[in-house]
């Protein structure tokens, strides 16, 4: 099961180096992209159980309880969107040292990673 999990996240393109946690979600095909609006289910930090809508052309899923979204269009880069109401971006396809501790150490200070991908 354990190979099955880090085969996944292979799949989703998440990485770590030197502490940045990254998204390439090279591997991803366009049909696994959510054609409608969803909803993903999911427990957060503190044990609650939450809902995410999703929308189209999206594909979601959870890394240390946080909400990752991936999205298709637009100009790629990360979106991150923290518990007090505070947005960060990245240009690049990986985040800062101090924000992937957060989310590493489930600090309960992120409270969702957006993932914008020009095509795939």
């Amino acid at each position: 099961v354990k190979e099955d999990i880090l085969s996944r996240f292979g799949e989703l393109g998440i990485g770590v180096q030197d502490g940045k946690l990254s998204f390439n979600p090279r591997l991803l095909k366009k049909e696994e992209f959510f054609k409608e609006g969803a909803v993903l289910q999911y427990f957060d930090v503190n044990k609650n159980e939450k809902q995410l809508q999703l929308p189209a052309s999206s594909f979601g899923f959870t890394y240390c309880q946080i909400p990752v979204v991936y999205e298709l269009g637009g100009k790629a880069g990360l979106e991150v969107f923290f518990k007090d109401g505070s947005s960060s971006k990245f240009e690049e396809s990986k985040l800062d040292e101090a924000t992937s501790r957060q989310i590493f150490e489930r600090k309960d200070v992120v409270r969702q990673v957006k993932v914008a991908i020009s095509e795939l």
